[in-house]
């Protein structure tokens, strides 16, 4: 079990949460989340591009004069790409980059990013974390207070309107319920604030490793 300090919303620890750590995969697996962030930057590709080659522009495809006896550069058609107007050489064209990773695969990446946060100490739990009305200074308050105002991911338990309309606005911030978090939204935010309700449904979701038989 790993220990993770319980803080207020004024930074002040009231507790400690316990984290079975395999539930979360145990230890670091720095390939499989690259593997995870490198498939999430290739599915925000839209590989849409597209120019023509030689073979689709308009144009004649007689040879422009003789090869010989001209004094001349050779030259072929009037579409070849050093002409004005002419085709591309090896021209690009629409393709797709999108890659795919089992289902399963993605949440034990996600979880083991939470993980790297708690080894590294950029998990912040807070007890309560909530709004009675939208008040962006409010959230930046407590984010400085509990030393996260600097690239901060929250993660909260369901859909907060107040909340999110108080944290949407703040530099460098960004506020997700924990069960639509990604190994890559977690990964590209250098801290992350979790209230502790939320963070117990993750885990309670989160089905126990089974055991390797034996022989």
């Amino acid at each position: 079990m790993i220990e993770v300090p319980v803080l207020n919303t004024t930074g002040e620890e009231v507790g400690k949460f316990q984290v079975d750590e395999t539930l979360l995969g145990t230890t670091l697996r720095p390939a499989l989340l690259k593997q995870a962030q490198v498939m999430y930057h290739a599915n925000l590709r839209q590989g849409t591009v597209a120019v023509r080659t030689r073979a689709e522009v308009w144009g004649s495809t007689k040879k422009l004069y003789a090869q010989k006896g001209t004094g001349n550069a050779r030259r072929g058609s009037i579409r070849t790409n050093v002409m004005k107007g002419g085709g591309h050489a090896f021209g690009k064209k629409p393709r797709e980059f999108r890659q795919d990773m089992p289902l399963q695969q993605r949440r034990l990446a996600r979880n083991n990013a939470i993980l790297a946060k708690i080894l590294s100490n950029n998990l912040k739990i807070l007890d309560t974390f909530t709004m009675a009305s939208p008040k962006t200074k409010e959230v930046a308050t407590i984010l400085k207070a509990i030393h996260a105002d600097r690239s901060v991911l929250i993660a909260i338990n369901g859909n907060d309107k107040n909340l999110y309309l108080s944290a949407r606005n703040i530099d460098r911030t960004a506020i997700k319920p924990i069960k639509e978090l990604s190994a890559s939204d977690v990964l590209l935010k250098r801290t992350m604030v979790v209230t502790k309700a939320a963070l117990e449904d993750l885990l309670k979701a989160t089905p126990a490793p089974k055991a390797k038989a034996n022989g």
